[in-house]
């Protein structure tokens, strides 16, 4: 398995890159924001890779952030949705845009997506929702860092039966509220009133 790749950036194209690691040639398949991002052939570049085997193709995907290789994973999970599919996704939303869209059920973001049409859009929001843990449904909202109250209140409401997006949305509203100095115990009571409504 190839987990990344440093080197120079020998080729770009619309839809890959080749990294030329020690005289050997990577050809990467990646989104549109990965390869603008990347920078001008000749120059030094590290990639997060996932390689993909089947029976006819060994496939290489960059990646340039965790977060963009993370939703890749989860995307290609879902039936239907191939390696080239979830880099056209990738390529027109963002990873914090893809969460929030996912948590708020938006099919029609999604099917912004070359070749994602309606009814894989709902299947990828359907699939998604509860896997994409942690989010919240505000605007501009980000996860909960790890470690803090309001991720150890999350993981709190998740450990008693709710969803991902409805638990992140209850700690949310209550670390509004509440401030951020509230601790754990006061947020988990006061999520666990805003959830039940």
């Amino acid at each position: 398995m190839i987990a990344r790749l440093s080197g120079t950036l020998a080729e770009i194209a619309p839809d890959h890159a080749v990294i030329d690691v020690n005289g050997v040639g990577y050809l990467a398949y990646a989104s549109g924001r990965t390869l603008t991002a990347i920078g001008a052939v000749g120059g030094s570049v590290l990639l997060l890779t996932e390689m993909q085997v089947r029976e006819d193709a060994i496939t290489l995907f960059g990646f340039g952030s965790a977060a963009e290789r993370d939703w890749f994973r989860l995307l290609t999970s879902v039936q239907g949705v191939g390696g080239r599919v979830a880099l056209a996704i990738l390529s027109v939303l963002e990873p914090g845009e893809l969460t929030r869209a996912i948590a708020a059920g938006d099919k029609a973001m999604i099917a912004r997506a070359n070749g994602v049409g309606p009814k894989l859009a709902q299947r990828i929001t359907m699939e998604l929702r509860d896997k994409a843990g942690g989010v919240a449904l505000g605007p501009g909202a980000a996860p909960a860092p790890a470690g803090s109250a309001s991720a150890d209140a999350i993981s709190a409401l998740a450990n008693l039966g709710f969803r991902p997006a409805e638990a992140s949305a209850a700690v949310s509203a209550a670390s509004d509220e509440l401030g951020p100095e509230a601790s754990l115990d006061a947020l988990v009571r006061l999520a666990l009133r805003k959830a039940a409504r």
